[in-house]
Formats: structure tokens, sequence, C-alpha cells
């Protein structure tokens, strides 16, 4: 660890909570070279979720290389320095320890898997490392950050997004048994939190709930327990592949009155694209914006191409989304000026706003979370995400 780092770090002890201005020392911190800036960050390039991994590498990538590609950020080039956590939190923790110790990152630019970082978010805070963007279940990785300003959260809450939009289903859809199939962790646990504060809200009990554990590929007993419980709506804690899977084998039992809702993380186009049919009538809850080629602003359309371009493949909703994810961070990077603190780059963060090709609006960071947690309802229609509510802020108003 540098002098720089460990004087940072004696510092960050003082620290104020998040939201408010820090106060610590504006010696330059690690990962800040005179012409280089050093970025981390963990993905699964090797688990159960590499099937989603190259369209986030490529989202984060585009930004990083169209910096440098005009010249740096404020006389430096950006290096990104990515090492996989295979979803297994023991690994994560020894990549971070390696981006920590050896690479000294200056930050973790969105790190991948709730289990992941909430095994590491303490380890890279203490250490002095902005952790921006993680991808992951919010509320809990800011649980195990403890008081710090050097997180800042862009997932929309499991828990509130998951509530609103089981609540649209029993409202719109007549949903009156549901039933849960959930990972089993801290995502798990927190979009089960909202299902359960949805259907109390409404009166109304779980009828039914099936566990996996990461890795786990057959989704027939989950599916068959939650028929023998009769329910009419299955929500999905699950990410792309398992999502499939569940979605498949409701069409393989034939219950065709039986509504399958995705939360957030299943609700993405590589889900679709993968999926097909089987994806065909799910819903799903949508945290950032997919636009169809015939509703596509300009700037999209422009976006794309370039995407197109670069990576010869077709851009999707979350390539953009942790494009915008990066960008954000790179625009406030710049507006931080020259002479690069931690300090200053929180104090940039927190007075920032943003509004990029995957937003449903504008957003700023509250608290150091994002807000407001715009969302929304949507169900695959002739194997697109389709909008089958309004954008709202949970927070303030119901679907």
């Amino acid at each position: 660890m540098t002098l720089d780092r460990r004087t940072l770090l004696k510092t960050s002890l003082a620290a104020v909570a998040p939201g408010a201005l820090w106060t610590a020392t504006s010696a330059r911190a690690a990962g800040v070279g005179d012409k280089e800036l050093v970025l981390g960050t963990h993905l699964d390039l090797s688990g159960p979720v590499a099937i989603a991994m190259p369209v986030i590498r490529n989202g984060i990538q585009m930004g990083i290389d169209e910096a440098n590609e005009a010249g740096g950020i404020n006389g430096r080039k950006l290096r990104l320095v990515i090492e996989d956590n295979a979803s297994q939190p023991s690994q994560a923790v020894r990549a971070v320890d390696k981006l920590i110790r050896k690479d000294e990152v200056f930050a973790l630019l969105c790190p991948f898997g709730s289990g992941p970082n909430v095994a590491t978010v303490k380890k890279a805070v203490d250490a002095g490392v902005v952790c921006f963007a993680p991808y992951a279940a919010s509320g809990l990785v800011r649980q195990a950050a403890g008081q710090t300003p050097l997180l800042f959260t862009t997932n929309l809450n499991y828990d509130s997004t998951t509530s609103s939009a089981v609540k649209w289903a029993i409202g719109n859809l007549g949903s009156k048994k549901v039933g849960f199939v959930y990972q089993e962790g801290p995502f798990g646990d927190l979009v089960g939190k909202g299902v359960k504060a949805a259907l109390a809200a409404k009166g109304m009990p779980l009828a039914g709930e099936a566990s996996y554990k990461v890795g786990d590929l057959d989704f027939s007993s989950h599916v068959a327990r939650m028929q023998a419980a009769g329910v009419d709506l299955i929500v999905c804690a699950t990410t792309t592949r398992e999502t499939i899977a569940v979605a498949a084998e409701v069409k393989k039992f034939g219950l065709t009155g039986v509504n399958v809702l995705t939360a957030s993380p299943g609700r993405a186009g590589l889900t679709v694209a993968l999926g097909k049919e089987a994806m065909e009538g799910v819903y799903g809850v949508g945290t950032w914006r997919i636009a169809t080629p015939d509703q596509a602003s300009a700037a999209e359309k422009s976006w794309a191409e370039a995407y197109r371009k670069r990576f010869k493949a077709e851009p999707d909703d979350v390539a953009a989304a942790f494009y915008d994810y990066t960008s954000w961070f790179l625009q406030e990077v710049r507006n931080a000026g020259r002479d690069l603190t931690t300090d200053k780059l929180v104090k940039a963060l927190q007075a920032s706003t943003f509004k990029g090709v995957a937003s449903y609006d504008t957003q700023r960071f509250a608290n150091n979370h994002i807000d407001p947690e715009w969302t929304r309802v949507e169900q695959v229609v002739q194997g697109r995400w389709t909008a089958r509510s309004s954008v709202v802020d949970p927070a303030k108003s119901a679907l």
C-alpha cells in the first residue's frame, strides 16, 4: 500500500455519512499517475453468469476506449484491469486484494454480483478505493460497506422495485396466488423482501416458494412445486440463464394460466435473445430503457452503430446501461480536474446529474444512491420487451 493510500485510509475513518461532503486528505490517490489513471473491476468470467459478461464488459470498455481515443481525461489515459470472480465471494476477495495491492487501482468500476460485492466492498473502501456502480443488491452492499462516502450505487433496489411490480401484477393481471423462485443468498433475500412486502400490503400470503443455488441447471422441481401450490404468478429472483429455465419449464408443464415475473437482473435483452420462444409472454422489472429501432433517438442510433462497428455484434440494453455507468463516472473524473483526488471525485459525483442512452430520465445521487429509481413493468411480446406500465419512481408512486 502506498504512502498516499495509507494516509487516505487513516483520514477515511473520519468520513461522515454517505451524501455529505468528505473531508479526506487532498493527497493524490493510488492509481493516479502523471499520464495514466488505473481502474479495476471484477466480473464473472468463468462461473454461472459468464454468459452475460461480454455485453457488460463491452459497455464498460467502450466508454473507456472512447475517452482514450479522444486523448484521455485531463492529460491521462485510462487503463482498466479486469479480474475474474466466477460469482464466488472467496474468489472475489482474492481478485479485489490483487486489484488493491498489486494494481493499486484508483476505483472499482461496475464490479459484478451481489455475493462477490457484499464480500469485498468493505475491503475496497477501507483501502480508500471508490466503488462505483456495483451490479448487485444495492441495499446489502451499502450495509456491508458501512458508513462511507466512497460507495456509489446505481443498481435500483431489488426490494422496492419488485414490490411495486408485484402490486402491479396483482392489480392488472388479477394474480391471486403468488409463488417465489429465488437464488439463495443476498440477491434472493432482497427480492424476497419486496415480494413479501407487496403481498402483506394486499393482505395475501405467499402461496409457495422454491430456492436454488448458484450454478443449478434443472428447475423442473421448482416449477412442479409452484404447480402443486396452485400459483397463478411466479416471481423470479433469477439471472439470465435461470430466468429462461423457469420460463421454459412453465411452458413444458403447460401452465397457460400462470404468469412469470422476473426481477430486474433477469429482465434483459440477452435473456430474450437466448431464451427465444421460452421467454415469450414473460414479465420483467425494467430498470433501464430498451429502445426498439422505431423508437430510438438519433443519439441512440448513433451509439448502436458505433457499438456494432467496434465489437462486430449487436448492442443490447445491458451494454448500453454499463456504457452509461462508465460514462457517468468518467464525466465526473473530468469535472474533478487535473489534480485528481478521491475527495474531489466524491464531491463531483455527489453533485452530478446524468442521462444516458439507456436512461428513462435524468438521475442524480441522493445519499450516494441513484435517484429517482425510475422503473416500469415490461413484457416480452414477439421477441421484444414491451412496456406494460408507465415509468415511475416506486418511492413516490405506484405502478
